[in-house]
């Protein structure tokens, strides 16, 4: 092409989508197709067109959709690296992102199975499920270990921080990328530079320089993170809707029960046909949090209210009674551990990065994410911290529990708890799938007929997969038998890396990349300032996974030591 910046793209793409983008009543005409005299006349007008073209996407006033929320003129920066040779071997590192992706669609045209198909309302519900979800109720018991003011500060904070790794302001990436607004996505910048990448683990090879061991680590960590917590909650709501049984080992048998149809309900293949059921479940959530919210407040009294002051039970341990205490900071016997383990709930419950590449992935359109983003970010922001506040402000410090649902009355618990059950099993379902999607991928290669059709071997492999990673989960819930703790230790082990180490090593690698390339910077302060905060999100995540992971064993040491928990494969009902 001869006028190569009216391409969304930065870099010359010679695809034929690329070119389809301009309708044929606007495609510039080529000079050589011209006369001489035509091309004398109109060559002029062709330049003076794409100059001012040029310009207005330099000062931002792009025709475009904003920035904000993406859209077809979002510029898309230069590669870190090559194209992994277990993503894609028809892909070549040569050719822009965008001709990347029209291979991507093209590849796909006549088979059964086809993964680019969901649209960004389709991916808003997938958000919204993930987002939405069970670790909301863990909200209240952290504001009363930290206090209700630092509580909610640090909600606010935490989503600051993890929405900068999603969406910096792009001034401190690169003026040559400046979009309408000023506004970029890290994550989702990444992901557009990168169109072969599947899933975070592809994102971690890429990261440290295209090696197999960090593609494994990464691996590994998602593996470890997430379905667990599933199993556990499943145990815990059947055993709180029905009777003590002494006899049977209720707890492990209903552990089973609950791997078992999580494991079925995971074997669609696709995030297509999960959206509208990860829709639905984040409705239910809805509900079931709101109800919540709403019985706390209209009940009589929390769960075990005592009006005495103080009292001593009929094992001999004191406890603090009478009405609800709320304090707005943090007491002055919360230890560093409990603060911590605190801290870490909150941030659980944010840091959703580890899946986005795995959306991503299966967009039609890839440039619209941000639009899906916003949405539920949002929507997070607003029912964590109302939620929150709410249920802690009627509860108080000493009738407190996690999740929150423990805290109500047992009509109202057993009431708003069960709206909660699509949740239990499809948020499972969805961290499942995509670990299996990646271990999937990478046992068969892209032009596969296994990934593609309805083969033996494809659903075989995938159902193989999926059964032993429920069982791995399985394991885990049966070995750390206890909510907040669990989802501590998850935190600081695993989001230390997905929710920062992560997006700031990627920040420096774009940087680098741009460099090489020969992007220019125009504000030397905003550049300075955001390698510093780019530096501080790091360390954040060393701090994470240093004294987090510290924080949460010596929470769950605590824990089985005062003998509030269960022991490992135990018997005794887990309900709440």
């Amino acid at each position: 092409l001869q006028y190569p910046f009216l391409l969304p793209d930065h870099r010359i793409s010679t695809s034929t989508t690329a070119r389809a983008q301009f309708p044929p009543h606007n495609r510039p005409t080529r000079p050589e197709a011209m006369d001489q005299d035509t091309r004398q006349s109109e060559l002029p007008k062709l330049t003076e067109k794409t100059a001012e073209a040029s310009s207005a996407s330099e000062s931002g006033s792009s025709p475009g959709y904003s920035s904000w929320f993406g859209g077809r003129r979002t510029k898309v920066g230069p590669r870190i690296g090559p194209v992994q040779d277990h993503l894609d071997a028809g892909s070549d590192s040569d050719q822009s992102a965008e001709a990347i992706l029209a291979k991507q669609h093209a590849s796909e045209d006549g088979h059964a199975i086809k993964y680019r198909t969901c649209s960004w309302q389709k991916t808003a519900g997938l958000l919204f499920s993930e987002y939405i979800c069970l670790a909301i109720m863990s909200f209240p018991w952290s504001y009363s270990i930290l206090g209700l003011v630092p509580g909610l500060i640090l909600t606010a904070v935490i989503a600051l921080i993890v929405l900068y790794t999603w969406a910096p302001p792009l001034r401190f990436l690169t003026s040559c990328q400046q979009l309408t607004h000023c506004s970029s996505l890290i994550l989702w910048q990444f992901c557009l530079r990168h169109p072969e990448v599947r899933d975070v683990c592809d994102i971690g090879q890429m990261l440290f320089w295209g090696k197999k061991w960090a593609w494994y680590a990464t691996a590994v960590m998602f593996i470890l993170n997430n379905t667990a917590l599933h199993v556990l909650v499943g145990a815990k709501y059947l055993n709180t809707m029905t009777a003590t049984d002494p006899v049977t080992c209720r707890t492990v048998v209903f552990s089973i029960v609950v791997t078992i149809i999580c494991w079925l309900c995971s074997l669609p293949r696709t995030f297509d046909a999960l959206s509208k059921a990860g829709t639905a479940s984040a409705a239910f959530t809805f509900i079931s949090v709101l109800l919540a919210t709403i019985f706390a407040g209209i009940q009589a009294h929390p769960a075990g209210y005592d009006p005495r002051p103080s009292y001593v039970d009929e094992s001999g341990v004191s406890h603090v009674g009478g009405n609800p205490i709320v304090t707005a900071v943090p007491l002055a016997s919360t230890t560093f551990v409990a603060g911590m383990n605190a801290f870490l709930n909150i941030s659980y419950t944010f840091i959703g990065q580890i899946t986005l590449p795995s959306f991503i992935a299966e967009m039609k359109n890839p440039r619209d994410f941000p639009k899906a983003l916003w949405a539920v970010t949002i929507g997070e922001i607003i029912v964590f911290s109302i939620v929150g506040g709410v249920i802690y402000a009627y509860t108080g410090n000493q009738y407190m529990t996690a999740p929150a649902f423990g805290s109500l009355e047992e009509l109202y618990k057993k009431v708003s708890f069960s709206f909660m059950i699509p949740t239990l099993v499809f948020l499972g379902v969805l961290y499942a799938s995509v670990s299996c999607r990646f271990l999937f991928f990478r046992l068969f290669r892209n032009n596969s007929k296994h990934i593609h059709e309805n083969t033996l071997t494809g659903w075989g492999s995938w159902a193989t997969i999926l059964l032993v990673l429920w069982l791995l989960a399985f394991l885990i819930a049966e070995l750390i038998p206890f909510f907040s703790s669990l989802l501590s230790l998850m935190s600081s082990l695993f989001d230390s890396f997905f929710g920062f180490i992560f997006w700031g090593v990627a920040y420096f690698r774009m940087r680098s990349a741009d460099n090489t390339h020969g992007i220019p910077r125009s504000n030397k302060i905003l550049d300075w300032a955001s390698m510093a905060l780019n530096i501080i999100i790091i360390l954040t995540g060393v701090l994470f996974l240093t004294v987090g992971t510290y924080a949460s064993v010596e929470g769950i040491i605590e824990e089985f030591e005062a003998g509030t928990v269960g022991k490992v494969f135990t018997c005794a009902s887990n309900g709440i």
